[in-house]
């Protein structure tokens, strides 16, 4: 019998570190998790994939419901994999932590003119440009509307991984016009910024 996980009424990142605990205790289960909004589901659904975990979703209402089983891929092989793939990697892990959409400050139309010529070139990173994380206001240049997004879509295109927090999105009422990157939440934040060689902070 599959293991249900209630996690409605929870905040960021606490679906995802109740799912975590879980799977944890719990290998190999079968797993069905309960879900009241679309950042907890993007979220919940992205780890339990990196665990080796099938996962299907029902829509109930406003909620969701998310029922997760093992592909033959246990999580220690998973971790094995990824360790092989962190010391075969020889180049920096350079990480871009982007909490406004402007620039300094002073003058705002001079402050977005800035951002937009600093994302654009960032480029000249190199291969070392390893992710780019949108928090707070930063998340607004994920949307369609944002001035960079063929900037960012060509990152992500060329390997950079995009995270935007999905707290953040909700809170503006943006997360359906997020058009790049991945919905992410603080425990896939606090493991980036752990795992980077350094974090360049944006604010």
């Amino acid at each position: 019998m599959a293991k249900t996980i209630d996690a409605c009424g929870l905040t960021c990142p606490a679906p995802v570190l109740l799912v975590k605990d879980t799977v944890e205790q719990n290998v190999g289960e079968e797993l069905i998790v309960l879900l009241d909004n679309e950042a907890s589901k993007e979220n919940v659904t992205r780890f339990l994939g990196s665990r080796g975990y099938v996962v299907s979703e029902k829509k109930q209402g406003d909620n969701f419901q998310l029922m997760a089983s093992l592909d033959g891929v246990s999580p220690v092989e998973i971790e094995e994999t990824e360790a092989v793939s962190s010391h075969s990697e020889e180049r920096k892990k350079l990480l871009i932590l982007v909490m406004v959409d402007r620039l300094g400050r002073g003058d705002d139309t001079l402050g977005e003119k800035l951002m937009i010529n600093y994302l654009k070139t960032l480029k000249e990173m190199g291969p070392d440009l390893w992710q780019l994380i949108f928090v707070n206001g930063g998340v607004k240049l994920t949307t369609s509307s944002s001035p960079v997004i063929e900037e960012l879509k060509a990152y992500e295109e060329s390997g950079v991984l995009i995270l935007a927090c999905g707290t953040c999105l909700e809170h503006f009422g943006i997360l359906s016009e997020k058009a790049v990157g991945t919905t992410t939440n603080m425990l896939d934040i606090v493991t980036a910024t752990q795992l980077a060689d350094k974090v360049i902070t944006i604010s």
